[in-house]
């Protein structure tokens, strides 16, 4: 059966949604193909009609699925108050509790780190955000002090949502946005 090039899109639009979600919820080696294509009720073949393999479906879903974060991280460095706004809404607890609809550096690069598959998308997202905030803070250090407040975020985030205890959980969050406004704030 043949289908119409906007059924295709739309599945492989759907397959790229629903990758996203559980890339960044649950992570890449947790989310099987079997699986992906089962929560979809299509069928594991159908997937490489799509994609030629789950690393380039990866590829796809960083750079599409970042798309909206791009506009927000855009809009927040557009603001005079770039950096403590950045700051402010990165660790926000509905970004800790929205892992699937958040920024996929805490899950998906620490994951891809630890499988030893490095990410031109992930490369590209780094990059950005190191520029935007480097910018930001103009001077003398600025690039070194951008991938520490960067490291910082992704790593505060990571922690933040890997302990049981939601009071630790809290302090994580608070504590790493209290020293970084200490540091960062104009």
């Amino acid at each position: 059966m043949r289908y119409t090039q906007e059924h295709k899109a739309e599945i492989h639009r759907r397959i790229l949604a629903e990758a996203s979600l559980r890339f960044r919820r649950d992570g890449v080696a947790a989310t099987g193909v079997q699986t992906l294509m089962n929560a979809l009720g299509l069928t594991h073949g159908a997937f490489y009609a799509h994609f030629p393999s789950k690393d380039a479906l990866v590829e796809e879903v960083l750079r599409s699925g970042t798309e909206p974060l791009d506009e927000t991280v855009s809009e927040l460095f557009a603001r005079r108050d770039a950096l403590p706004a950045f700051i402010d809404n990165y660790l926000a607890k509905g970004h800790r509790d929205s892992p699937g609809t958040g920024c996929p550096l805490p899950t998906v690069s620490a994951e891809l780190a630890q499988r030893g598959r490095q990410s031109r998308e992930s490369d590209r997202i780094v990059r950005d955000r190191l520029q935007r905030i480097e910018a930001a803070l103009e001077g003398d250090g600025a690039a070194d002090a951008s991938i520490a407040l960067l490291s910082t975020l992704v790593g505060a985030l990571l922690l933040s949502r890997s302990v049981a205890d939601s009071a630790l959980s809290d302090r994580i969050l608070d504590g790493a946005r209290r020293w970084l406004e200490l540091r960062f704030s104009s």
